[in-house]
């Protein structure tokens, strides 16, 4: 299974800084290009640029949020048609700030993650726990309840255009890393649960980690058991850090 490397690059970056930086990673990927397949998720001003900035190597544009509606009266919000038209060819579902700051339902991602699919998006839907969930015990739970309600119906259609992101809700932005050990254990339950859900083809789907990954990290994460790609945020709004994760 081909591994992704995602970045995430939340609100942060200016159109030119997002140009900026998206040539200095096209630049050194198209010097040495990589075996991964590589994805820029980036704000909604910045999609059109980060795509162009893009066009001419492997990276993909990606948009970190959308609407499950083609049109209508949907105050600030964006639909797949206007991602696209952007450039973006992925987007986010269900990210952890999008449920625990922003107050998502899981019954609101599933809908956003059909709708994108249906539209003809790639996915990456993000799953997790918070600490006092993993903490009490509930980890499979709350796996499980994300996942049934985010997996849209018509699972064999979904290879090579869905994945899924594991973000353990305390490692985000905390400096702090779930070990090995429980990467391997909680990917597995993913992986399980995926397969429960959608037989063989639960096998390739990609499972993504994300929680403070950076250059350090980053070679350790990808090489265990059922990590079939990372998840960026911080480190990636480096280009030169992003594309060390990339090569790690």
């Amino acid at each position: 299974m081909q591994k992704i490397i995602a970045a995430n690059w939340k609100m942060y970056k200016t159109r030119q800084e997002a140009r900026e930086t998206a040539a200095a990673v096209a630049a050194a990927l198209n010097e040495q290009p990589t075996p991964h397949e590589v994805v820029v998720f980036a704000p909604f001003t910045a999609i059109a640029e980060v795509a162009d900035a893009f066009a001419a190597s492997q990276v993909q544009a990606g948009a970190q949020d959308v609407w499950p509606a083609v049109e209508g009266a949907f105050t600030g919000e964006i639909s797949p048609r206007m991602l696209q038209d952007a450039g973006a060819v992925w987007v986010l579902t269900g990210h952890s700030e999008r449920r625990h700051v922003l107050g998502e339902s899981d019954e609101l991602v599933g809908r956003k993650t059909a709708f994108a699919l249906e539209q003809g998006l790639k996915v990456m839907l993000c799953i997790g726990e918070k600490l006092e969930e993993r903490e009490s015990g509930q980890l499979e739970d709350v796996l499980r309840r994300q996942l049934d309600s985010g997996l849209p119906a018509g699972g064999d259609a979904l290879e090579g255009r869905f994945a899924v992101a594991y973000e353990p809700v305390w490692a985000i932005g905390t400096g702090k890393v779930a070990g090995p050990d429980e990467v391997l254990a909680t990917h597995a339950v993913v992986r399980r649960l995926l397969c429960e859900r959608l037989g063989e083809t639960g096998n390739r789907i990609p499972i993504l980690y994300g929680g403070s990954v950076k250059p350090a990290n980053a070679g350790n994460l990808i090489g265990l058991d059922n990590v079939d790609g990372l998840l960026i945020g911080g480190a990636s709004l480096d280009a030169q850090s992003f594309v060390q994760i990339i090569r790690a």
